[in-house]
């Protein structure tokens, strides 16, 4: 990703993330980093669960407010909620996935066409699986 105006994308996270999200946590991991993450089951510790349980949900970019993933589709929210504890981060599926605003590098990290970095595609034996930061998806609908 090329350097832009913010790091990597070309402004901060917005200001009232989703869920409680850590502000200073999510413009750093989003804006200022290409290899590391929340901590593992900082998503368990936000409001995240209590307001979306059950849901279908639109995950949107923390810089842009663009919708990123829409979860869970294909699976049920147990399964999806099972595995997001098991791995410590939301994981996403294909499916769930909205390609027009998420790429996967050849190294595996996954961004936002903004540039904003999303997390890492880990494969497992079901396929691709999207470890992504919560605080990075956290964003409001612009």
């Amino acid at each position: 990703m090329s350097k832009k105006a913010h790091g990597t994308t070309a402004q901060p996270v917005q200001e009232n993330l989703r869920w409680n999200c850590d502000w200073k946590t999510a413009d750093k991991i989003c804006c200022f980093n290409r290899h590391y993450a929340e901590f593992a089951g900082y998503w368990t510790s936000t409001t995240f669960l209590q307001e979306e349980k059950g849901k279908e949900v639109t995950f949107y970019d923390s810089v842009t407010g663009r919708p990123l993933f829409i979860a869970p589709r294909g699976r049920t929210w147990e399964e999806f909620e099972a595995e997001s504890r098991s791995h410590g981060w939301p994981s996403f599926r294909d499916e769930e996935v909205v390609w027009d605003d998420v790429r996967v590098l050849p190294d595996g990290e996954s961004v936002s066409l903004a540039g904003t970095h999303l997390g890492h595609n880990l494969p497992d034996k079901k396929g691709n699986r999207y470890c992504i930061n919560l605080v990075s998806v956290a964003g409001r609908p612009q």
